[in-house]
């Protein structure tokens, strides 16, 4: 519960019109172009896993009619699936003696919270009580070795993904990492940084030509490279808030409900490689 005593600091006698948050990183994920389906329900998406074999035929040949695709699906947002929900209570005096316009801070605050975690769900969430299952824990990825004094192991992850086809388009990486890696050069002797910003994309970095998402919500010691086109995001509804203005009348009080459904998948995993610090 928020109240004034609990809160003195949003009173108006004692502040500024100013209020400063928590520094925190934006959203990594969703920001990142994974395909994104809007569903409420189940969601079945085939894939093809095999091709036809095609051959050559000579002129006035016969040509064969054996040709055969195999196919399987994804499926996302089971109808068990869990969803992220929070309430908040505060005081109608909290309100009214807030000079900040407390009740549209909280909103965004809980909206933010919710997104914080439904992202560190989406990168690394283990899939317990149907919760999400992050694309670190996602079956039949591909797995490699992190060294961050090495760019060679990087160079390697690149090379998994190039073996089955894949252009990786995105590298997540945890934020100790991503400093560890934007002090080595490329080669010995070099005076260039493996790890570039890109001074025409607002400070992106890019790790051999690739974009680099530095991010706390990546473990130390663990890496993701991806083409993000492969992964798949199922959204029943994006973090929203609900005004519970009734359900606390008799004590004089205010509820906020924060409520969001996701659930992800990988198209074809091999075009994720997950890597790992020995």
């Amino acid at each position: 519960m928020t109240e004034t005593t609990a809160n003195s600091e949003l009173l108006a006698d004692q502040v500024s019109q100013m209020l400063v948050q928590p520094l925190e990183a934006a959203s990594v994920v969703l920001s990142s172009g994974p395909k994104v389906f809007d569903t409420a329900g189940q969601l079945r998406i085939p894939k093809l896993t095999s091709g036809a074999t095609v051959g050559f035929v000579a002129e006035g040949g016969l040509i064969p009619d054996t040709a055969d695709v195999t196919f399987d699906e994804l499926v996302l947002m089971p109808t068990a699936r869990t969803s992220l929900k929070i309430i908040l209570k505060y005081t109608n005096e909290l309100v009214r003696q807030s000079v900040i316009g407390v009740d549209s801070v909280l909103q965004q605050r809980l909206v933010k919270d919710v997104a914080d975690t439904l992202d560190t769900a989406l990168l690394s969430g283990a899939g317990t009580s149907n919760s999400i299952t992050g694309i670190t824990e996602q079956a039949d990825v591909q797995t490699g070795t992190l060294d961050v004094a090495d760019p060679d192991s990087l160079l390697d992850a690149i090379a998994l993904c190039h073996a089955e086809e894949v252009t990786p388009n995105r590298w997540f990486i945890s934020s100790a990492d991503f400093i560890a890696l934007r002090k080595i050069k490329e080669s010995t002797g070099s005076a260039k940084y493996a790890l570039e910003a890109d001074l025409t994309a607002d400070a992106t970095y890019r790790l051999f030509g690739i974009p680099v998402t530095p991010t706390n919500k990546l473990a130390e010691g663990t890496a993701i490279l991806c083409d993000m086109n492969e992964v798949a995001v199922a959204r029943d509804v994006a973090p929203s808030v609900t005004v519970l203005s009734e359900r606390y009348a008799e004590y004089d009080m205010v509820g906020l409900r924060v409520t969001t459904r996701y659930d992800l998948g990988l198209l074809h995993p091999e075009g994720v490689v997950v890597l790992s610090a020995v």
